[in-house]
C-alpha cells in the first residue's frame, strides 16, 4: 500500500501520440454499441470561419473560442450535432431533436485532444446540457471502457471513423471545488478525505494517469444528515501511457496537494489502509460482475500498442518492484500490464 503523501516533480508528456483504433477495437466497439455511423465528423467541424475567445463569467479566459460557421455550413452541421445529442443521449429515438437547438460549439486550443465542446438547449425550458467531439484515440477509449467497467461510474460514448464524441459529466472541476467550497460549512472534510483515497486507489489500479484537479470534477448528492462526494475522471487521455509509476496516483501531483493534507489531517495509516482495501475489494467485485466484457476488452487491449516501449519497459519494472510480482517484468504491452494490475487485485 502506498502511504498519503506528494511531490511535484511529476512531467507528463508534453504531445501525447494518437493511436488509431485498429480492426479488433472496432470490432469490440461494435459488439458493445459503441460504434454507430454518425452524421458529421470531427474533422467537419474545422470548417468553421472565424472564432472568438470564449470568457467566463468574471471575463477570464477560458482557453476555449466559440467558433463560427457561414449560413450553409451552420444548418447543417447544427442539425446533424442535434442528432449525435439525440443518439448519445436517448438511443436514436430522433423525433427527440425538434425539441433541441444548438446554441454554441466551442474549440479548445488547449492539451492533447483540441476537443469541441456542444451546447445543446431544451426549446421549451432552456435547460441544456454539453457533449464532446474529439478525435479517436485508442488509449482513451480504453480509458473510458475501463472507467465504464470498473468505477462506480457509468460513462456514455459513440466512436465512428476518427470522431470519438463523449457525454458531458458534471460535476465542479477539482481545484475549482477546493478553492471555492473549503470556506462553507458544507464541507466535510473527512468525507472528501475518504473519497480522495478510493479515487485515488481507482485511478492507480486501471493506470489512468494524469489527474490533476483540473481533470477531474467532484459531484457533491445531498443526503438526508449531509453530502455525499464522489470525485470522477474527465480526462482519459492518460490510461497507461506515461512509465512513472507515480504518475497514476494522483496524490503525487502538486495541483492535488490540498487534497492530500485533508487526507493526512482526518486519517491515520489505519482508516488509510481500510479504505485502500474497501475500494480494491469493490474494483474486485466489479471484474467478477463484469467478466465477459472485460476480457473482451482486454483480449483487445494486451494485443494493442498505446504507449512508447521506453514507457513500458519503466512503468513495468516500477511496478514489479512496487507489488514485488514479477510476472509485471514479462509484459510486452500496456494492456498486459493493466491486466496484471487487474489480477493483483483479484488475488
Amino acid at each position: 500500500m502506498h502511504n498519503i503523501n506528494n511531490e511535484s516533480k511529476n512531467i507528463i508528456s508534453k504531445k501525447k501520440e494518437f493511436y488509431k483504433v485498429n480492426a479488433e477495437l472496432l470490432g469490440y466497439l461494435q459488439q458493445f454499441s459503441r460504434h454507430i455511423e454518425l452524421p458529421v465528423q470531427y474533422q467537419d467541424l474545422k470548417r468553421y470561419a472565424f472564432s472568438t475567445p470564449l470568457k467566463d463569467k468574471e471575463d477570464n479566459d477560458t482557453l476555449w473560442e466559440t467558433v463560427y460557421y457561414n449560413d450553409v455550413d451552420r444548418a447543417e452541421i447544427y442539425n446533424a450535432l442535434t442528432t449525435i445529442y439525440v443518439i448519445l443521449k436517448a438511443a436514436s429515438t430522433l423525433k427527440l431533436t425538434e425539441f433541441l437547438h444548438i446554441e454554441r460549439v466551442d474549440y479548445c486550443t488547449f492539451g492533447n485532444s483540441n476537443p469541441f465542446r456542444v451546447k445543446v438547449v431544451n426549446n421549451f425550458n432552456d435547460n441544456y446540457d454539453y457533449f464532446y467531439v474529439k478525435v479517436a484515440d485508442a488509449s482513451r477509449i480504453y480509458g473510458l471502457e475501463l472507467e465504464h467497467i470498473l468505477s462506480p461510474n457509468r460513462i456514455s460514448y459513440l466512436v465512428f471513423g476518427n470522431s470519438l464524441v463523449e457525454e458531458h459529466i458534471a460535476g465542479i472541476p477539482g481545484d475549482i471545488f477546493i478553492t471555492n467550497y473549503h470556506q462553507t460549512e458544507n464541507f466535510n472534510e473527512t468525507r472528501i478525505a475518504k473519497e480522495f483515497v478510493k479515487f485515488n486507489e481507482r485511478c492507480f489500479v486501471k493506470l489512468l494517469g494524469d489527474m490533476r484537479a483540473y481533470n477531474f470534477v467532484m459531484d457533491m448528492t445531498p443526503d438526508f444528515d449531509d453530502v455525499q462526494y464522489r470525485i470522477r475522471a474527465i480526462d482519459f487521455d492518460q490510461q497507461c501511457y506515461e512509465g512513472r509509476k507515480n504518475l497514476y496516483l494522483p496524490q503525487f501531483f502538486k495541483d492535488n496537494l490540498p487534497y492530500v493534507e485533508i487526507c493526512k489531517k482526518h486519517m491515520n495509516h489505519q482508516n488509510l489502509a481500510q479504505y485502500q482495501r474497501e475500494e480494491r475489494a469493490l474494483i474486485s467485485n466489479r471484474i467478477k460482475t463484469s467478466s465477459p466484457r472485460l476480457k473482451a476488452l482486454l483480449d483487445v487491449m494486451v494485443k494493442d500498442t498505446i504507449s512508447t516501449r521506453d514507457k513500458l519497459v519503466q512503468l513495468r519494472k516500477e511496478l514489479a518492484r512496487f507489488y514485488k510480482h514479477d510476472a509485471f517484468l514479462k509484459c510486452e504491452t500496456m494492456g498486459q500490464v493493466v491486466k496484471n494490475s487487474l489480477e493483483v487485485v483479484l488475488k
